[in-house]
């Protein structure tokens, strides 16, 4: 396992140059660890290297030593593989999941990218799971609040969990974070493709109290007169 770790690191640092570190880091707030590798690549390496015949508990393993790392290439990479054997998931992956959010995520990127593929996708699987978002929401770690909505993105699409997902987004209402308003916007905006009248009642009742940053992306994709009542002030 180690050889292969350091097989990778090398591979990606043989990829990375100063000006695309620099040129990456433009599109987050935060400090980040970055090699400045774009996605697609990273998902190349990702499928090169994944490690046939291991076991899911060896996998996880492998997986938490890359988001060990802080390098946003490499949450990407663990990422991948934990999608990748999505038909081995368990409910107790949940907590694995968790731990990984909780202690590693670190940028909207690998956030959303364990979110809306994994944690959206064991969702759907075990679906008494859901109800567990509400404590995430309720979390001091705002990628742990991100995590509760983006988790959904990909379900609101499909017209599951719209009762969780009104649940979700009113206790994530007040937040003072952009993330996390852009989250929690983003998931009623998934949810209105199915489900346009709910997300526009919930948008009515607290327009006036609502971050005008989650409103606009809630309202996205809402029909013109619909959009222009919710703006109206």
């Amino acid at each position: 396992m180690d050889n292969l770790l350091s097989e990778i690191r090398n591979h990606l640092l043989s990829l990375s140059n100063a000006e695309a570190q620099k040129d990456s880091k433009r599109f987050f707030k935060e400090e980040i660890n970055t090699l400045g590798i774009k996605v697609p690549v990273v998902n190349q390496v990702a499928k090169m290297y994944f490690p046939k015949g291991l076991s899911k508990e060896e996998l996880w393993v492998l997986c938490e030593q890359l988001w060990q790392s802080g390098n946003m290439e490499e949450s990407i990479i663990a990422c991948n593989w934990s999608y990748k054997i999505r038909k081995q998931y368990s409910e107790s992956d949940f907590n694995v999941f968790q731990n990984w959010i909780d202690k590693y995520v670190n940028n909207w990127a690998s956030c959303d990218t364990l979110c809306n593929h994994t944690v959206g996708t064991l969702l759907e699987m075990f679906p008494d799971l859901v109800g567990k978002l509400e404590t995430w929401a309720e979390s001091d770690n705002r990628w742990m609040k991100r995590a509760a909505a983006v988790s959904l993105i990909i379900p609101a699409r499909k017209g599951l969990f719209t009762e969780t997902i009104l649940k979700i987004a009113d206790k994530l209402l007040f937040d003072k974070d952009d993330l996390v308003q852009k989250g929690y916007g983003w998931m009623l905006k998934a949810c209105s493709e199915k489900d346009v009248q709910v997300v526009f009642d919930f948008v009515m009742t607290h327009k006036q109290v609502m971050p005008r940053t989650a409103l606009r992306y809630a309202i996205e994709k809402m029909p013109a007169n619909l959009k222009a009542e919710a703006m109206r002030k």
